[in-house]
Formats: structure tokens, C-alpha cells, sequence
């Protein structure tokens, strides 16, 4: 009888930028930046201001065209699709800035997100689940800031992402707040089969959460591994973290 041997392919990361380059001008936003994100995982992209990391974001989410390079969402090319319809892929965001729309309210802000939703997950689901159920009918206008945090996460979480990427969601937050939030993003990822996607300054809350970390630096990667890989890194504690006193 005759065998046959069959090949196991690896398996393909969920999101991989691949040599992106994005200039605007005579400045090089992103240049040449490979990483990946796996099925399930928690990810930090860090760097100082500048470094291109909401740049990488507004690729990813199709608001910038890169001018070299490839990104792939679930082994499918992410650039063929229009920014409207990244979100119907599965990739859902929040912003540095809260955007949020002032005059509505928390439910109607939510709705937003769930006109794109995919999977089964409920506005109501995502109110409850973020601690904000009880203020779905308060305008988001005299909201505390880390509250508005929150309904700009229940408006990711309502359109049922399978990657949710988000930019700096410890800014503005106090201690108590951040520790909150660390808490929360490890239930998202497995009460919801998620894969999250996280710049952030704050990196009490990148190393307390994140299992990989991808560091930039003028536009350029210079460092990946574990959070204890990356903070023993010189070329990071150069660049970034700085040196203890």
C-alpha cells in the first residue's frame, strides 16, 4: 500500500503587516514595519510620540494607503478593502482622541457600532459588559472621561470584531481606572474570543496584559519579544523606556 506523507502548513497569523512604508511628505511615518498578530493574543504596539504607531492603525483600518508593503487580515488581503468595510472584516477600533458622537446618547453612540455587527453579540451586551447598562439613556457630553472610555469600547465591542485595536485606552485614566481596565481586556479576550491589538503609553497596563510587544522608534521597528524581553532591550530603554534613577 502506498503512504502518503502530508505537509502541515503553519498556521497564518490573523493580522501580519508585511514591510509597510507610509510617507507623508519628506517625512517616512512608517518605514518598512513588519508584525504580526496571532488568533487570541494580546499585543502591544509601543514607542514615543511620533513613532508611528497611529500611523500602523490607520493602515490597518484602511484611513491610510501605505505606499509599500501588504496587510493581511485572516490570510486575505486587508488593502483591497474600502474603510467602510473593514469593519464588516472583523476589525474593530478605538481612538486616542475619544470620538464619540457629542448629543446622543451612550445607547445611541453603541447602535452605531452594532449597524456593522457580524456576529451575536447585543447592544445591550456590550453596555452591561463595559459597566455602563445603567447610563444608556445619559448623553455622553457630561460623561467623566474614563466613562467615555468606556462607551467608545462598548461601540468596538457591539459590531462583534474578531480583532479590536485600541489606541491608548489608559490615557486620561487614574490608577484605580487602568487596573480596571487591565481586568477587563483579559475577560474581552476570552469571554468574547478575541484578539487585541493595544498601543498604549502606560506600560504598567502593556505588561501586565500583553503576552507579545512590538516596539517602534522613528518610524521603524527595533525590538519585539515578551514584555520582560522588551524592557531588558537597550535599544528600547534608549528609546523609550528610559533608565531607572
Amino acid at each position: 500500500m502506498q503512504r502518503h506523507s502530508f505537509k502541515v502548513l503553519p498556521a497564518v497569523p490573523l493580522l501580519e503587516v508585511d514591510s509597510v512604508t507610509k510617507r507623508f511628505g519628506g517625512i517616512v511615518a512608517l518605514d518598512d514595519v513588519s508584525f504580526d498578530v496571532e488568533a487570541g493574543e494580546i499585543v502591544g504596539l509601543i514607542g514615543p510620540n511620533g513613532a508611528g504607531k497611529t500611523t500602523a492603525f490607520n493602515v490597518i483600518t484602511r484611513l491610510y494607503t501605505p505606499d509599500a508593503g501588504h496587510v493581511r487580515f485572516d490570510g486575505e488581503d486587508l488593502l483591497a478593502t474600502r474603510p467602510s468595510g473593514v469593519i464588516r472584516r472583523g476589525i474593530a477600533r478605538t481612538f486616542q482622541n475619544v470620538e464619540l458622537f457629542r448629543g446622543l446618547t451612550v445607547l445611541e453612540n453603541v447602535q452605531v457600532g452594532a449597524h456593522a455587527r457580524t456576529g451575536d453579540h447585543t447592544v445591550d451586551d456590550a453596555l452591561f459588559y463595559v459597566g455602563i447598562g445603567s447610563l444608556r439613556h445619559f448623553q455622553v457630553d457630561g460623561l467623566p472621561f474614563g466613562t467615555q472610555k468606556r462607551v467608545e469600547l462598548a461601540r468596538a465591542l457591539a459590531s462583534s470584531p474578531r480583532l479590536m485595536l485600541l489606541d491608548e485606552p489608559a490615557g486620561g485614566l487614574n490608577h484605580e481606572e487602568v487596573q480596571d481596565l487591565a481586568g477587563l481586556l483579559r475577560r474581552l479576550r476570552g469571554d468574547f474570543d478575541l484578539t487585541l491589538l493595544l498601543v498604549e503609553h502606560h506600560m504598567g497596563l502593556v505588561m501586565s496584559v500583553a503576552e507579545r510587544v512590538h516596539v517602534l522608534d522613528f518610524g521603524r521597528k527595533i525590538a519585539e519579544g515578551t514584555p520582560a524581553e522588551v524592557q531588558a532591550n537597550p535599544a528600547v530603554i534608549e528609546a523609550y523606556l528610559g533608565t531607572a534613577a
